[in-house]
């Protein structure tokens, strides 16, 4: 008699799997209250609430949580925009080299980070544009046009081509059978390709440390502090507040696009 219920070692396997993946960020989430402050002790030696107030105090970490939020915000704007383009053109239309052209618009995410980190690099000192935080912007954008164009070239190849059609045959100009139409449909798959942009700009390290310059966006500031650690339990706090700024979007891109075709954020 076939049985749903998965097999016991089939349960203590996934188990496993999931306490090696999530119990050095449950590690994190402890030593941020630890009252040991130059150390790692286990079990902790206290815990405490103190490193909040010394984390909400320190002007740095603002400055670099501020840099983050402006980078993955006009990443993901400038993404929107092109990812959605490129998947319009991809998918509505062909022409010669269609699938080329997809492939290069892919490759930015499929390419090692340290790649596409030295190539902006070259790029930049080549153009002698100096290092600024557009740099960054522009270097955040190049992987986060490739999550939009995921979710909204699936999105746009459900989307039947005799609505548009009708649309056309009833009056409606381009513009207002994008709004009207195209853009009801697709609104879904472009705010999660959105939110998952903005996750992966906001924790993104080795593309930032090629093109950022002098600026620390936050994932820098951490990596720069966990070398010359000043109080390890700040950087603790930090990586939380890290945790659950990225977290909140993939799960909402997750709800977003359950059960449907799209792949959220397909290679990184």
């Amino acid at each position: 008699m076939h049985s749903d219920r998965a097999p016991l070692g089939l349960k203590v396997a996934a188990g496993l799997g999931l306490a090696f993946m999530h119990l050095p960020i449950l590690l994190i989430f402890v030593y941020a209250f630890t009252t040991e402050d130059k150390s790692y002790q286990w079990p902790p030696p206290g815990l405490t609430l103190k490193w909040f107030a010394v984390t909400w105090g320190r002007p740095d970490v603002w400055q670099a949580l501020w840099l983050s939020v402006k980078v993955a915000s006009i990443s993901t704007v400038i993404a929107l925009v092109l990812g959605t383009l490129c998947a319009a053109a991809v998918s509505r239309t062909k022409f010669f080299g269609r699938e080329v052209i997809s492939l290069l618009v892919i490759l930015p995410i499929a390419l090692p980070g340290i790649i596409t980190g030295i190539s902006l690099r070259s790029a930049f000192n080549l153009a002698d544009i100096p290092f600024s935080f557009w740099t960054i912007v522009l270097g955040h954008a190049t992987f986060c046009v490739v999550v939009v164009y995921n979710n909204a070239v699936a999105r746009f190849r459900r989307v039947s081509g005799s609505l548009v059609e009708a649309s056309m045959d009833l009056g409606a100009n381009s513009f207002q059978t994008f709004r009207y139409v195209i853009l009801p449909n697709i609104s879904t798959a472009l705010l999660a390709g959105g939110m998952l942009a903005f996750a992966l700009s906001f924790d993104e390290v080795i593309v930032t440390t090629f093109t950022a310059g002098q600026q620390q966006t936050l994932p820098i500031w951490m990596l720069e502090e966990l070398v010359r650690p000043r109080e390890r339990p700040v950087t603790n706090v930090v990586a939380m507040v890290v945790v659950l700024v990225t977290f909140l979007p993939i799960l909402g891109a997750y709800y977003l696009t359950r059960g449907t075709d799209t792949v959220a954020g397909q290679g990184k």
